[in-house]
């Protein structure tokens, strides 16, 4: 599939394909930005996902598709400074003309989107369902992940995200 060569560089200017960043179970892919309060709000939960993919061979990879002369904070130095300040564990790409995230059909951020280890999309939707961590009573994309990670079909496959819309 085309779009796992496109390359998109990280923070610091290194130019990276979906499939340099592929886990070799399955790879959590999360459409944010750093702008967005939403996707801010879930920066520990990802970064804690992160830490507990790697023992299941799977991984999480962050991607801004916002145009970042219609959302300043998006520019690549806001996203170096963000991704340098919060210390995150986890690759954080520039989509920069949007196309990785109209090939997903990603719609607002945070939009995750888990692949199989054969790049199918088994899940997309919602993280969970609360912005503020506290009060979770669902962790979609944490369940689908189990189910891959055990080698089941993925029980829920889709759920409605909810944050920042995707600012083209």
């Amino acid at each position: 599939m085309q779009l796992f060569d496109v390359a998109l560089p990280d923070v610091k200017g290194e130019p990276h394909s979906l499939a340099d960043v592929l886990g070799e179970r399955g790879t959590v892919v999360v459409f944010v930005a750093t702008g967005c309060p939403t996707a801010r709000a879930y920066e520990d939960r990802l970064m804690a996902l992160e830490d507990s993919l790697e023992a299941d061979g799977m991984r999480l990879v962050a991607v801004n598709s916002n145009n970042p002369s219609l959302s300043p904070p998006d520019t690549m130095q806001e996203m170096s400074a963000r991704a340098t300040a919060r210390q995150f564990n986890f690759a954080y790409l520039k989509d920069a003309d949007g196309s990785l995230a109209r090939s997903f059909g990603a719609a607002c951020t945070p939009h995750a989107f888990l692949l199989d280890k054969d790049r199918r999309i088994v899940y997309d939707g919602r993280i969970d369902d609360s912005r503020v961590g506290d009060r979770i009573t669902s962790r979609d994309l944490e369940n689908a992940i189990a189910d891959v990670v055990a080698g089941r079909a993925v029980k829920v496959q889709h759920t409605e995200p909810f944050g920042c819309s995707i600012v083209w």
